[in-house]
């Protein structure tokens, strides 16, 4: 054995001796590239080119930053946002906090109801200064009558939780506390809270977050003003620890089915009256992980009025663990939301339907509804002259849609070329119509027509320079078209060099604050403000260029107001559709090229633009009051300036 050990033991000197010359070798190369390195640096000429050198340094880092968001045009527009976004934070954060005048002035503020708010907090192994500060945010509201429950399911290791909830509820009797005796999870532990509750309202908080000190007060405000018995408000979410560093700002449309079935934009911060859950749970458990989703859908179906304070009044924290910070952290609660949206659908009697993630987000759906039958769709073009433009349009459709139970209107409008009457005599058949409208251009008289002449039980108005994209753009519109609460239907439209060109209409946006498209020029892959380029949505209008609705509803509307010829028409007859209780849908999964307006010019030259002075004037006119009231759909923080939901700088 000693021989085996002497063997060893030399075998390692002579490995460490090997080593040890390996290490004296490189000092040595590393001395001599420092010695070179040294007297380069010592060069005259090489500090004189240092100014030169960082220059082009940091030239190279700023192109490579361009590029990387998208050329000059997606760094312009990211600076500009950063900017945009700073100045939020500043109105948004802190600074909107009430001050002691404010506060004084909430707090007496006496309404004719002043109902008594529940808020629910189930508790599970909550850091301590998360829950110091949920817990703070509650006692500093202005609107003081309010209950706080708190259901405890913390383990053994985290009795701090139980030890400071009891010390507060010894201080401030609105503040009730249980300890329970298990961990039952969100939902069970919510439920035990809402045993817990006797107001006439209630409130879910999360129990690592924050809530406005001026939440309460404006929510009763509202139930005063407007009698909600459902409210949400705007929300950020925070990281570090200080709301002032927001990841998000989240600023939400009006109550929206669609929307909300596809994705639960609602969340935060949920009050509804305790009466709307007569004879149903608060949380299932078998929804755990998206028992909010589940709930609002429910809730938000038997409610009167849902009411949307647009303020940023919740602040949702980011950390390791939350769903704000990564839904992976929370994986099951992607098939419990796809569980809850199909749960709501088949209560509303959808059959056949599917739901999957989209690109946006996990928890962001596309919805793919039956069609219940196959109707005759009938397509609806006006043309005059352009034979390239309108045989592009044509063979898109022949060649690319896979709907086959359709019809094409072309309305001949007092063409010139003989070329296009060539084409119209090469394409006319029993699936193609050619009709003659007479008379000095109206774009709206001219579809009307067509419509006369439409057999089908639904319509397609669209433009001639447009071209088919998605093979089942037909399908996609009347999933949603022949539903009974759903008047018009459009698309997502591409310039040719896929930038967007309508993504759904906001009233009142824009320089002559009549009407805009959202998103407008940004490019196809862009996900949209919040996800919202990537999910069917209900939307006030959308454009003429490519719309969906039934005849019968066509028909009943006298089709489009005549008296605006050639713009607005189409968002005129959409504030029709929606003034008679019609939802409008854009999808964003029906697409097409749109050639904008190669056919009869920009709006906003020569007399093209004092034409459309004149029908702006005329639809601010006809809808004052709906353009006052703003937007549903579209967040009064946004600016009416831009179409890429800014935050609009008060």
């Amino acid at each position: 054995m000693g021989d085996d050990y002497r063997k060893m033991y030399e075998d390692e000197q002579k490995k460490c001796a090997e080593y040890i010359a390996k290490v004296a070798k490189l000092e040595e190369e590393n001395a001599m590239l420092q010695f070179r390195l040294d007297r380069i640096h010592n060069n005259p000429l090489w500090k004189c080119t240092k100014g030169i050198r960082d220059m082009m340094l940091k030239s190279a880092k700023l192109k490579k930053r361009i590029r990387n968001l998208g050329g000059p045009r997606g760094f312009y527009d990211k600076v500009l946002y950063k900017i945009r976004e700073s100045k939020a934070k500043k109105s948004y954060g802190t600074a909107s906090f009430p001050d002691a005048s404010r506060r004084a002035n909430e707090s007496g503020q006496v309404f004719e109801q002043m109902p008594l708010i529940s808020i629910l907090v189930p508790l599970y192994n909550t850091p301590k200064e998360f829950l110091k500060e949920m817990i703070d945010s509650v006692l500093w509201q202005t609107y003081g009558n309010w209950e706080l429950c708190l259901a405890d399911g913390s383990d053994d290791e985290h009795a701090y939780v139980g030890e400071y909830c009891k010390d507060i509820s010894d201080k401030d009797a609105r503040v009730k506390y249980m300890k329970l005796t298990e961990n039952k999870g969100i939902s069970g532990n919510t439920n035990e809270c809402y045993k817990m509750a006797s107001g006439t309202f209630i409130g879910l908080f999360d129990h690592d977050d924050i809530l406005h000190p001026s939440v309460l007060y404006e929510y009763v405000k509202v139930i005063n003003e407007k009698n909600a018995d459902y409210l949400y408000c705007d929300e950020t979410t925070f990281h570090r620890g200080d709301i002032n560093k927001m990841i998000t700002m989240h600023f939400k449309p009006d109550y929206a089915i669609d929307n909300l079935r596809a994705n639960n934009y609602i969340c935060h911060f949920s009050c509804f009256k305790k009466e709307l859950l007569n004879d149903m749970e608060l949380f299932r458990s078998e929804f755990d992980g998206s028992q909010d989703h589940d709930m609002i859908l429910r809730l938000t179906d038997k409610a009167k009025n849902v009411v949307h304070v647009p303020k940023l009044l919740y602040y949702w924290r980011s950390h390791a663990g939350s769903v704000a910070s990564d839904i992976n952290a929370k994986s099951y609660a992607i098939d419990a939301a796809k569980n809850a949206v199909a749960d709501h659908l088949r209560t509303h009697g959808f059959k056949n339907f599917t739901i999957t993630s989209t690109r946006a987000f996990e928890t962001i759906f596309k919805i793919s509804y039956e069609i219940f039958s196959r109707p005759k769709v009938s397509i609806i073009i006006a043309n005059k002259d352009h034979k390239e433009d309108l045989k592009r349009c044509i063979d898109s459709i022949t060649e690319r849609t896979t709907y086959d139970n359709y019809e094409i209107v072309i309305v001949e409008n007092n063409s010139v070329t003989t070329e296009i009457f060539d084409y119209y005599k090469e394409i006319e058949s029993k699936k193609i119509k050619i009709v003659k409208y007479e008379g000095e251009f109206n774009y709206s008289k001219v579809n009307n027509l067509g419509v006369n002449y439409a057999d089908g039980e639904y319509i397609i108005l669209l433009n001639n320079d447009t071209q088919v994209i998605t093979v089942n753009w037909i399908e996609e519109m009347l999933m949603y078209a022949q539903r009974k609460d759903v008047g018009a239907v459009g698309a997502k439209l591409y310039y040719p060099d896929k930038t967007i060109q309508h993504a759904g209409v906001v009233i009142g946006l824009g320089a002559h604050r009549t009407a805009g498209h959202t998103h407008y020029g940004k490019s196809y892959e862009n996900l949209g403000y919040m996800g919202r380029l990537c999910y069917a949505q209900n939307v006030s209008a959308v454009t003429g260029a490519c719309l969906m609705v039934k005849k019968h509803l066509y028909s009943q509307l006298c089709g489009l107001d005549e008296n605006f010829e050639i713009s607005l028409n189409d968002v005129d007859f959409c504030l029709r559709l929606r003034a008679k209780g019609y939802l409008n849908v854009f999808t964003p999964f029906a697409e097409l090229y749109h050639y904008e307006s190669i056919s009869r010019g920009l709006d906003n030259s020569g007399a093209n633009a004092e034409r459309y002075n004149k029908e702006s004037e005329k639809f601010r006119t006809k809808w004052a009051a709906v353009l006052e009231a703003g937007d549903p759909y579209y967040n009064p923080n946004f600016t009416l300036d831009r179409s890429d939901y800014s935050v609009k700088i008060v």
